[in-house]
C-alpha cells in the first residue's frame, strides 16, 4: 500500500498509533473528517511518507516535533484544527518540504527563524493562528517560496524589507497583525506578485509610488491601518503611479487618511 486517503469519510474519534505499522505509506490523508485528540507521535515511525494530510478536523495538543523525523515529506497539512503551543523549530529538519500548512488552528508563540532552512518551500501558511513577535528576515532566505500567508496573528514590529528577495512570490498575505512602520519601498522587487495583503495593521507613512512596478498585481489591500493609541494610519495622496497597475481587479485602501 503506498497511499492510504481516508478524506471526507466523516470519520470521528482519534487517530490510531498503529497506522504507525504501515511503514511503507508514501502518503497518509486524513483530512476533512471530525478526527479528534492529538497528533499521535509515532507517526513519526512512517518514515516513507511524502505528504501527511491531517487538515481540517478537530485535531487539539500540540505539533509532536518528533515529526521532523519524517525527512522525505514535500507536504504537511495541519491546518484547520484546533492544535495549541508552539511551532516546532525541529521542522526544519524537514527540508524536502515544499509546502508548509499551519493555517487556522491556535498556535501562539514566534514564528522560529529555523524555517529559513526550508529552502524548498513554495508555500508557507501560518495565517488564522495567534502567533507574536515578529515576521523573521530569515524568511527571505525561502526564494522558491510562491505564497507567504501570515494574516491573521498577532505579529509586531515592522515589514523586513529583506522580504524582497523572495522575487518568485505571488501572494504575499501579512494582514490583520499589528505591524507598524512604513510599507518598504522594496517589496517592488517583488513583480511576480498577484496579490498584496497589508490591511489591519499600524502602518504609517505614505504609499510608496514603487509600488507601481507591480505591474501583475491583482488585489492590493491597505485598508483599515490604524491604532487606537496613538494614531496610526497611512497618510498623504493615492501615487497616481499606482494607475500602471492595469491588471488590479481589487484596490482597498479604506479607513486610512
Amino acid at each position: 500500500m503506498d497511499t492510504l486517503d481516508l478524506t471526507g469519510n466523516g470519520l470521528t474519534g482519534t487517530i490510531p498509533p498503529e497506522l504507525s505499522r504501515l511503514t511503507n505509506l508514501h502518503g497518509l490523508y486524513l483530512h476533512d473528517n471530525q478526527l479528534t485528540g492529538p497528533i499521535p507521535p509515532e507517526l513519526s515511525r512512517l518514515t516513507n511518507l511524502q505528504g501527511l494530510g491531517l487538515h481540517d478536523n478537530q485535531l487539539t495538543g500540540t505539533i509532536p516535533p518528533q515529526l521532523s523525523q519524517l525527512t522525505n515529506l514535500t507536504g504537511l497539512y495541519l491546518g484547520g484544527n484546533q492544535l495549541t503551543g508552539t511551532i516546532p523549530p525541529q521542522l526544519s529538519r524537514l527540508t524536502n518540504l515544499e509546502t508548509l500548512y499551519l493555517r487556522g488552528n491556535q498556535l501562539t508563540g514566534t514564528i522560529p527563524p529555523q524555517l529559513s532552512q526550508l529552502t524548498n518551500l513554495t508555500g508557507l501558511y501560518l495565517s488564522g493562528n495567534q502567533l507574536t513577535g515578529t515576521i523573521p528576515p530569515e524568511l527571505s532566505y525561502l526564494t522558491n517560496l510562491e505564497t507567504l500567508e501570515l494574516w491573521g496573528n498577532q505579529l509586531t514590529g515592522t515589514i523586513p524589507p529583506e522580504l524582497s528577495y523572495l522575487t518568485n512570490l505571488h501572494g504575499l498575505a501579512l494582514g490583520g497583525n499589528q505591524l507598524t512602520g512604513t510599507i518598504p519601498p522594496e517589496l517592488s522587487y517583488l513583480t511576480n506578485l498577484t496579490g498584496l495583503g497589508l490591511q489591519d495593521n499600524q502602518l504609517t507613512g505614505t504609499i510608496p509610488p514603487e509600488l507601481s512596478r507591480l505591474t501583475n498585481l491583482e488585489n492590493l489591500y491597505l485598508h483599515a491601518n490604524k491604532g487606537v493609541y496613538p494614531r496610526n494610519e497611512l497618510t498623504g495622496p493615492i501615487p497616481p503611479q499606482l494607475g500602471n497597475l492595469t491588471n488590479l481587479t481589487n484596490l482597498n485602501l479604506r479607513g486610512n487618511k
